[in-house]
């Protein structure tokens, strides 16, 4: 079995993961910097094979998108590559406007189906919570990037863990074959 040999991939995988997710617990300031830092990058490339599309003529979007998207990839990579600290408080802003429509959105819903479902006020509840994280993010906008640094720390380290064990058992399957 093909897969079964491949088993150090795995292993490898997950012990990236958990390193990442050990770093990002450490550091999570330093760690959401990165991550800006590191979709700025991706986005730069992103723009550049977008204009290397537009200029040749071979793709079948639309040019204006393409020139749309291609453009604005290259100002967020920028700006996000020369001053990551400030895209990430401007992504974390962005962050939390989005909760806060959707835990206005969650408060009327609940208002909505009150009449036809049990416990709506678990989602009215849930609106609430969402709204007062996105206050927190906005009054708190370094302590809102630490803590997503920390949570995806903590879903690296359990990811980590999980490609480990796995790695772990399709080795030993492949030793019985």
């Amino acid at each position: 079995m093909v897969i079964g040999r491949s088993w150090w991939v795995l292993v490898l995988f997950g012990v990236i993961a958990v390193g990442f997710g050990i770093i990002s617990l450490v550091s999570p300031a330093a760690t959401a910097v990165a991550m800006v830092w590191a979709f700025g990058v991706m986005a730069v490339a992103e723009g550049v094979i977008s204009l290397f599309a537009l200029i040749s003529g071979n793709s079948r979007i639309s040019r204006v998108w393409l020139a749309l998207y291609s453009l604005s990839s290259l100002a967020f990579g920028v700006l996000a590559v020369l001053n990551p600290l400030q895209m990430a408080s401007v992504l974390l802003l962005l962050l939390a406007a989005w909760l806060l429509v959707a835990g206005v959105f969650r408060i009327a819903l609940a208002i909505r189906i009150r009449k036809h479902i049990r416990g709506e006020w678990l989602i009215a509840l849930s609106g609430l919570l969402v709204i007062a994280l996105a206050v927190l993010f906005v009054a708190y906008p370094l302590a809102g990037l630490a803590t997503i640094a920390i949570w995806i720390g903590l879903g690296a380290l359990l990811y980590g863990a999980l490609q480990i064990w796995v790695g772990l058992k399709l080795r030993r399957f492949a030793t019985r074959l």
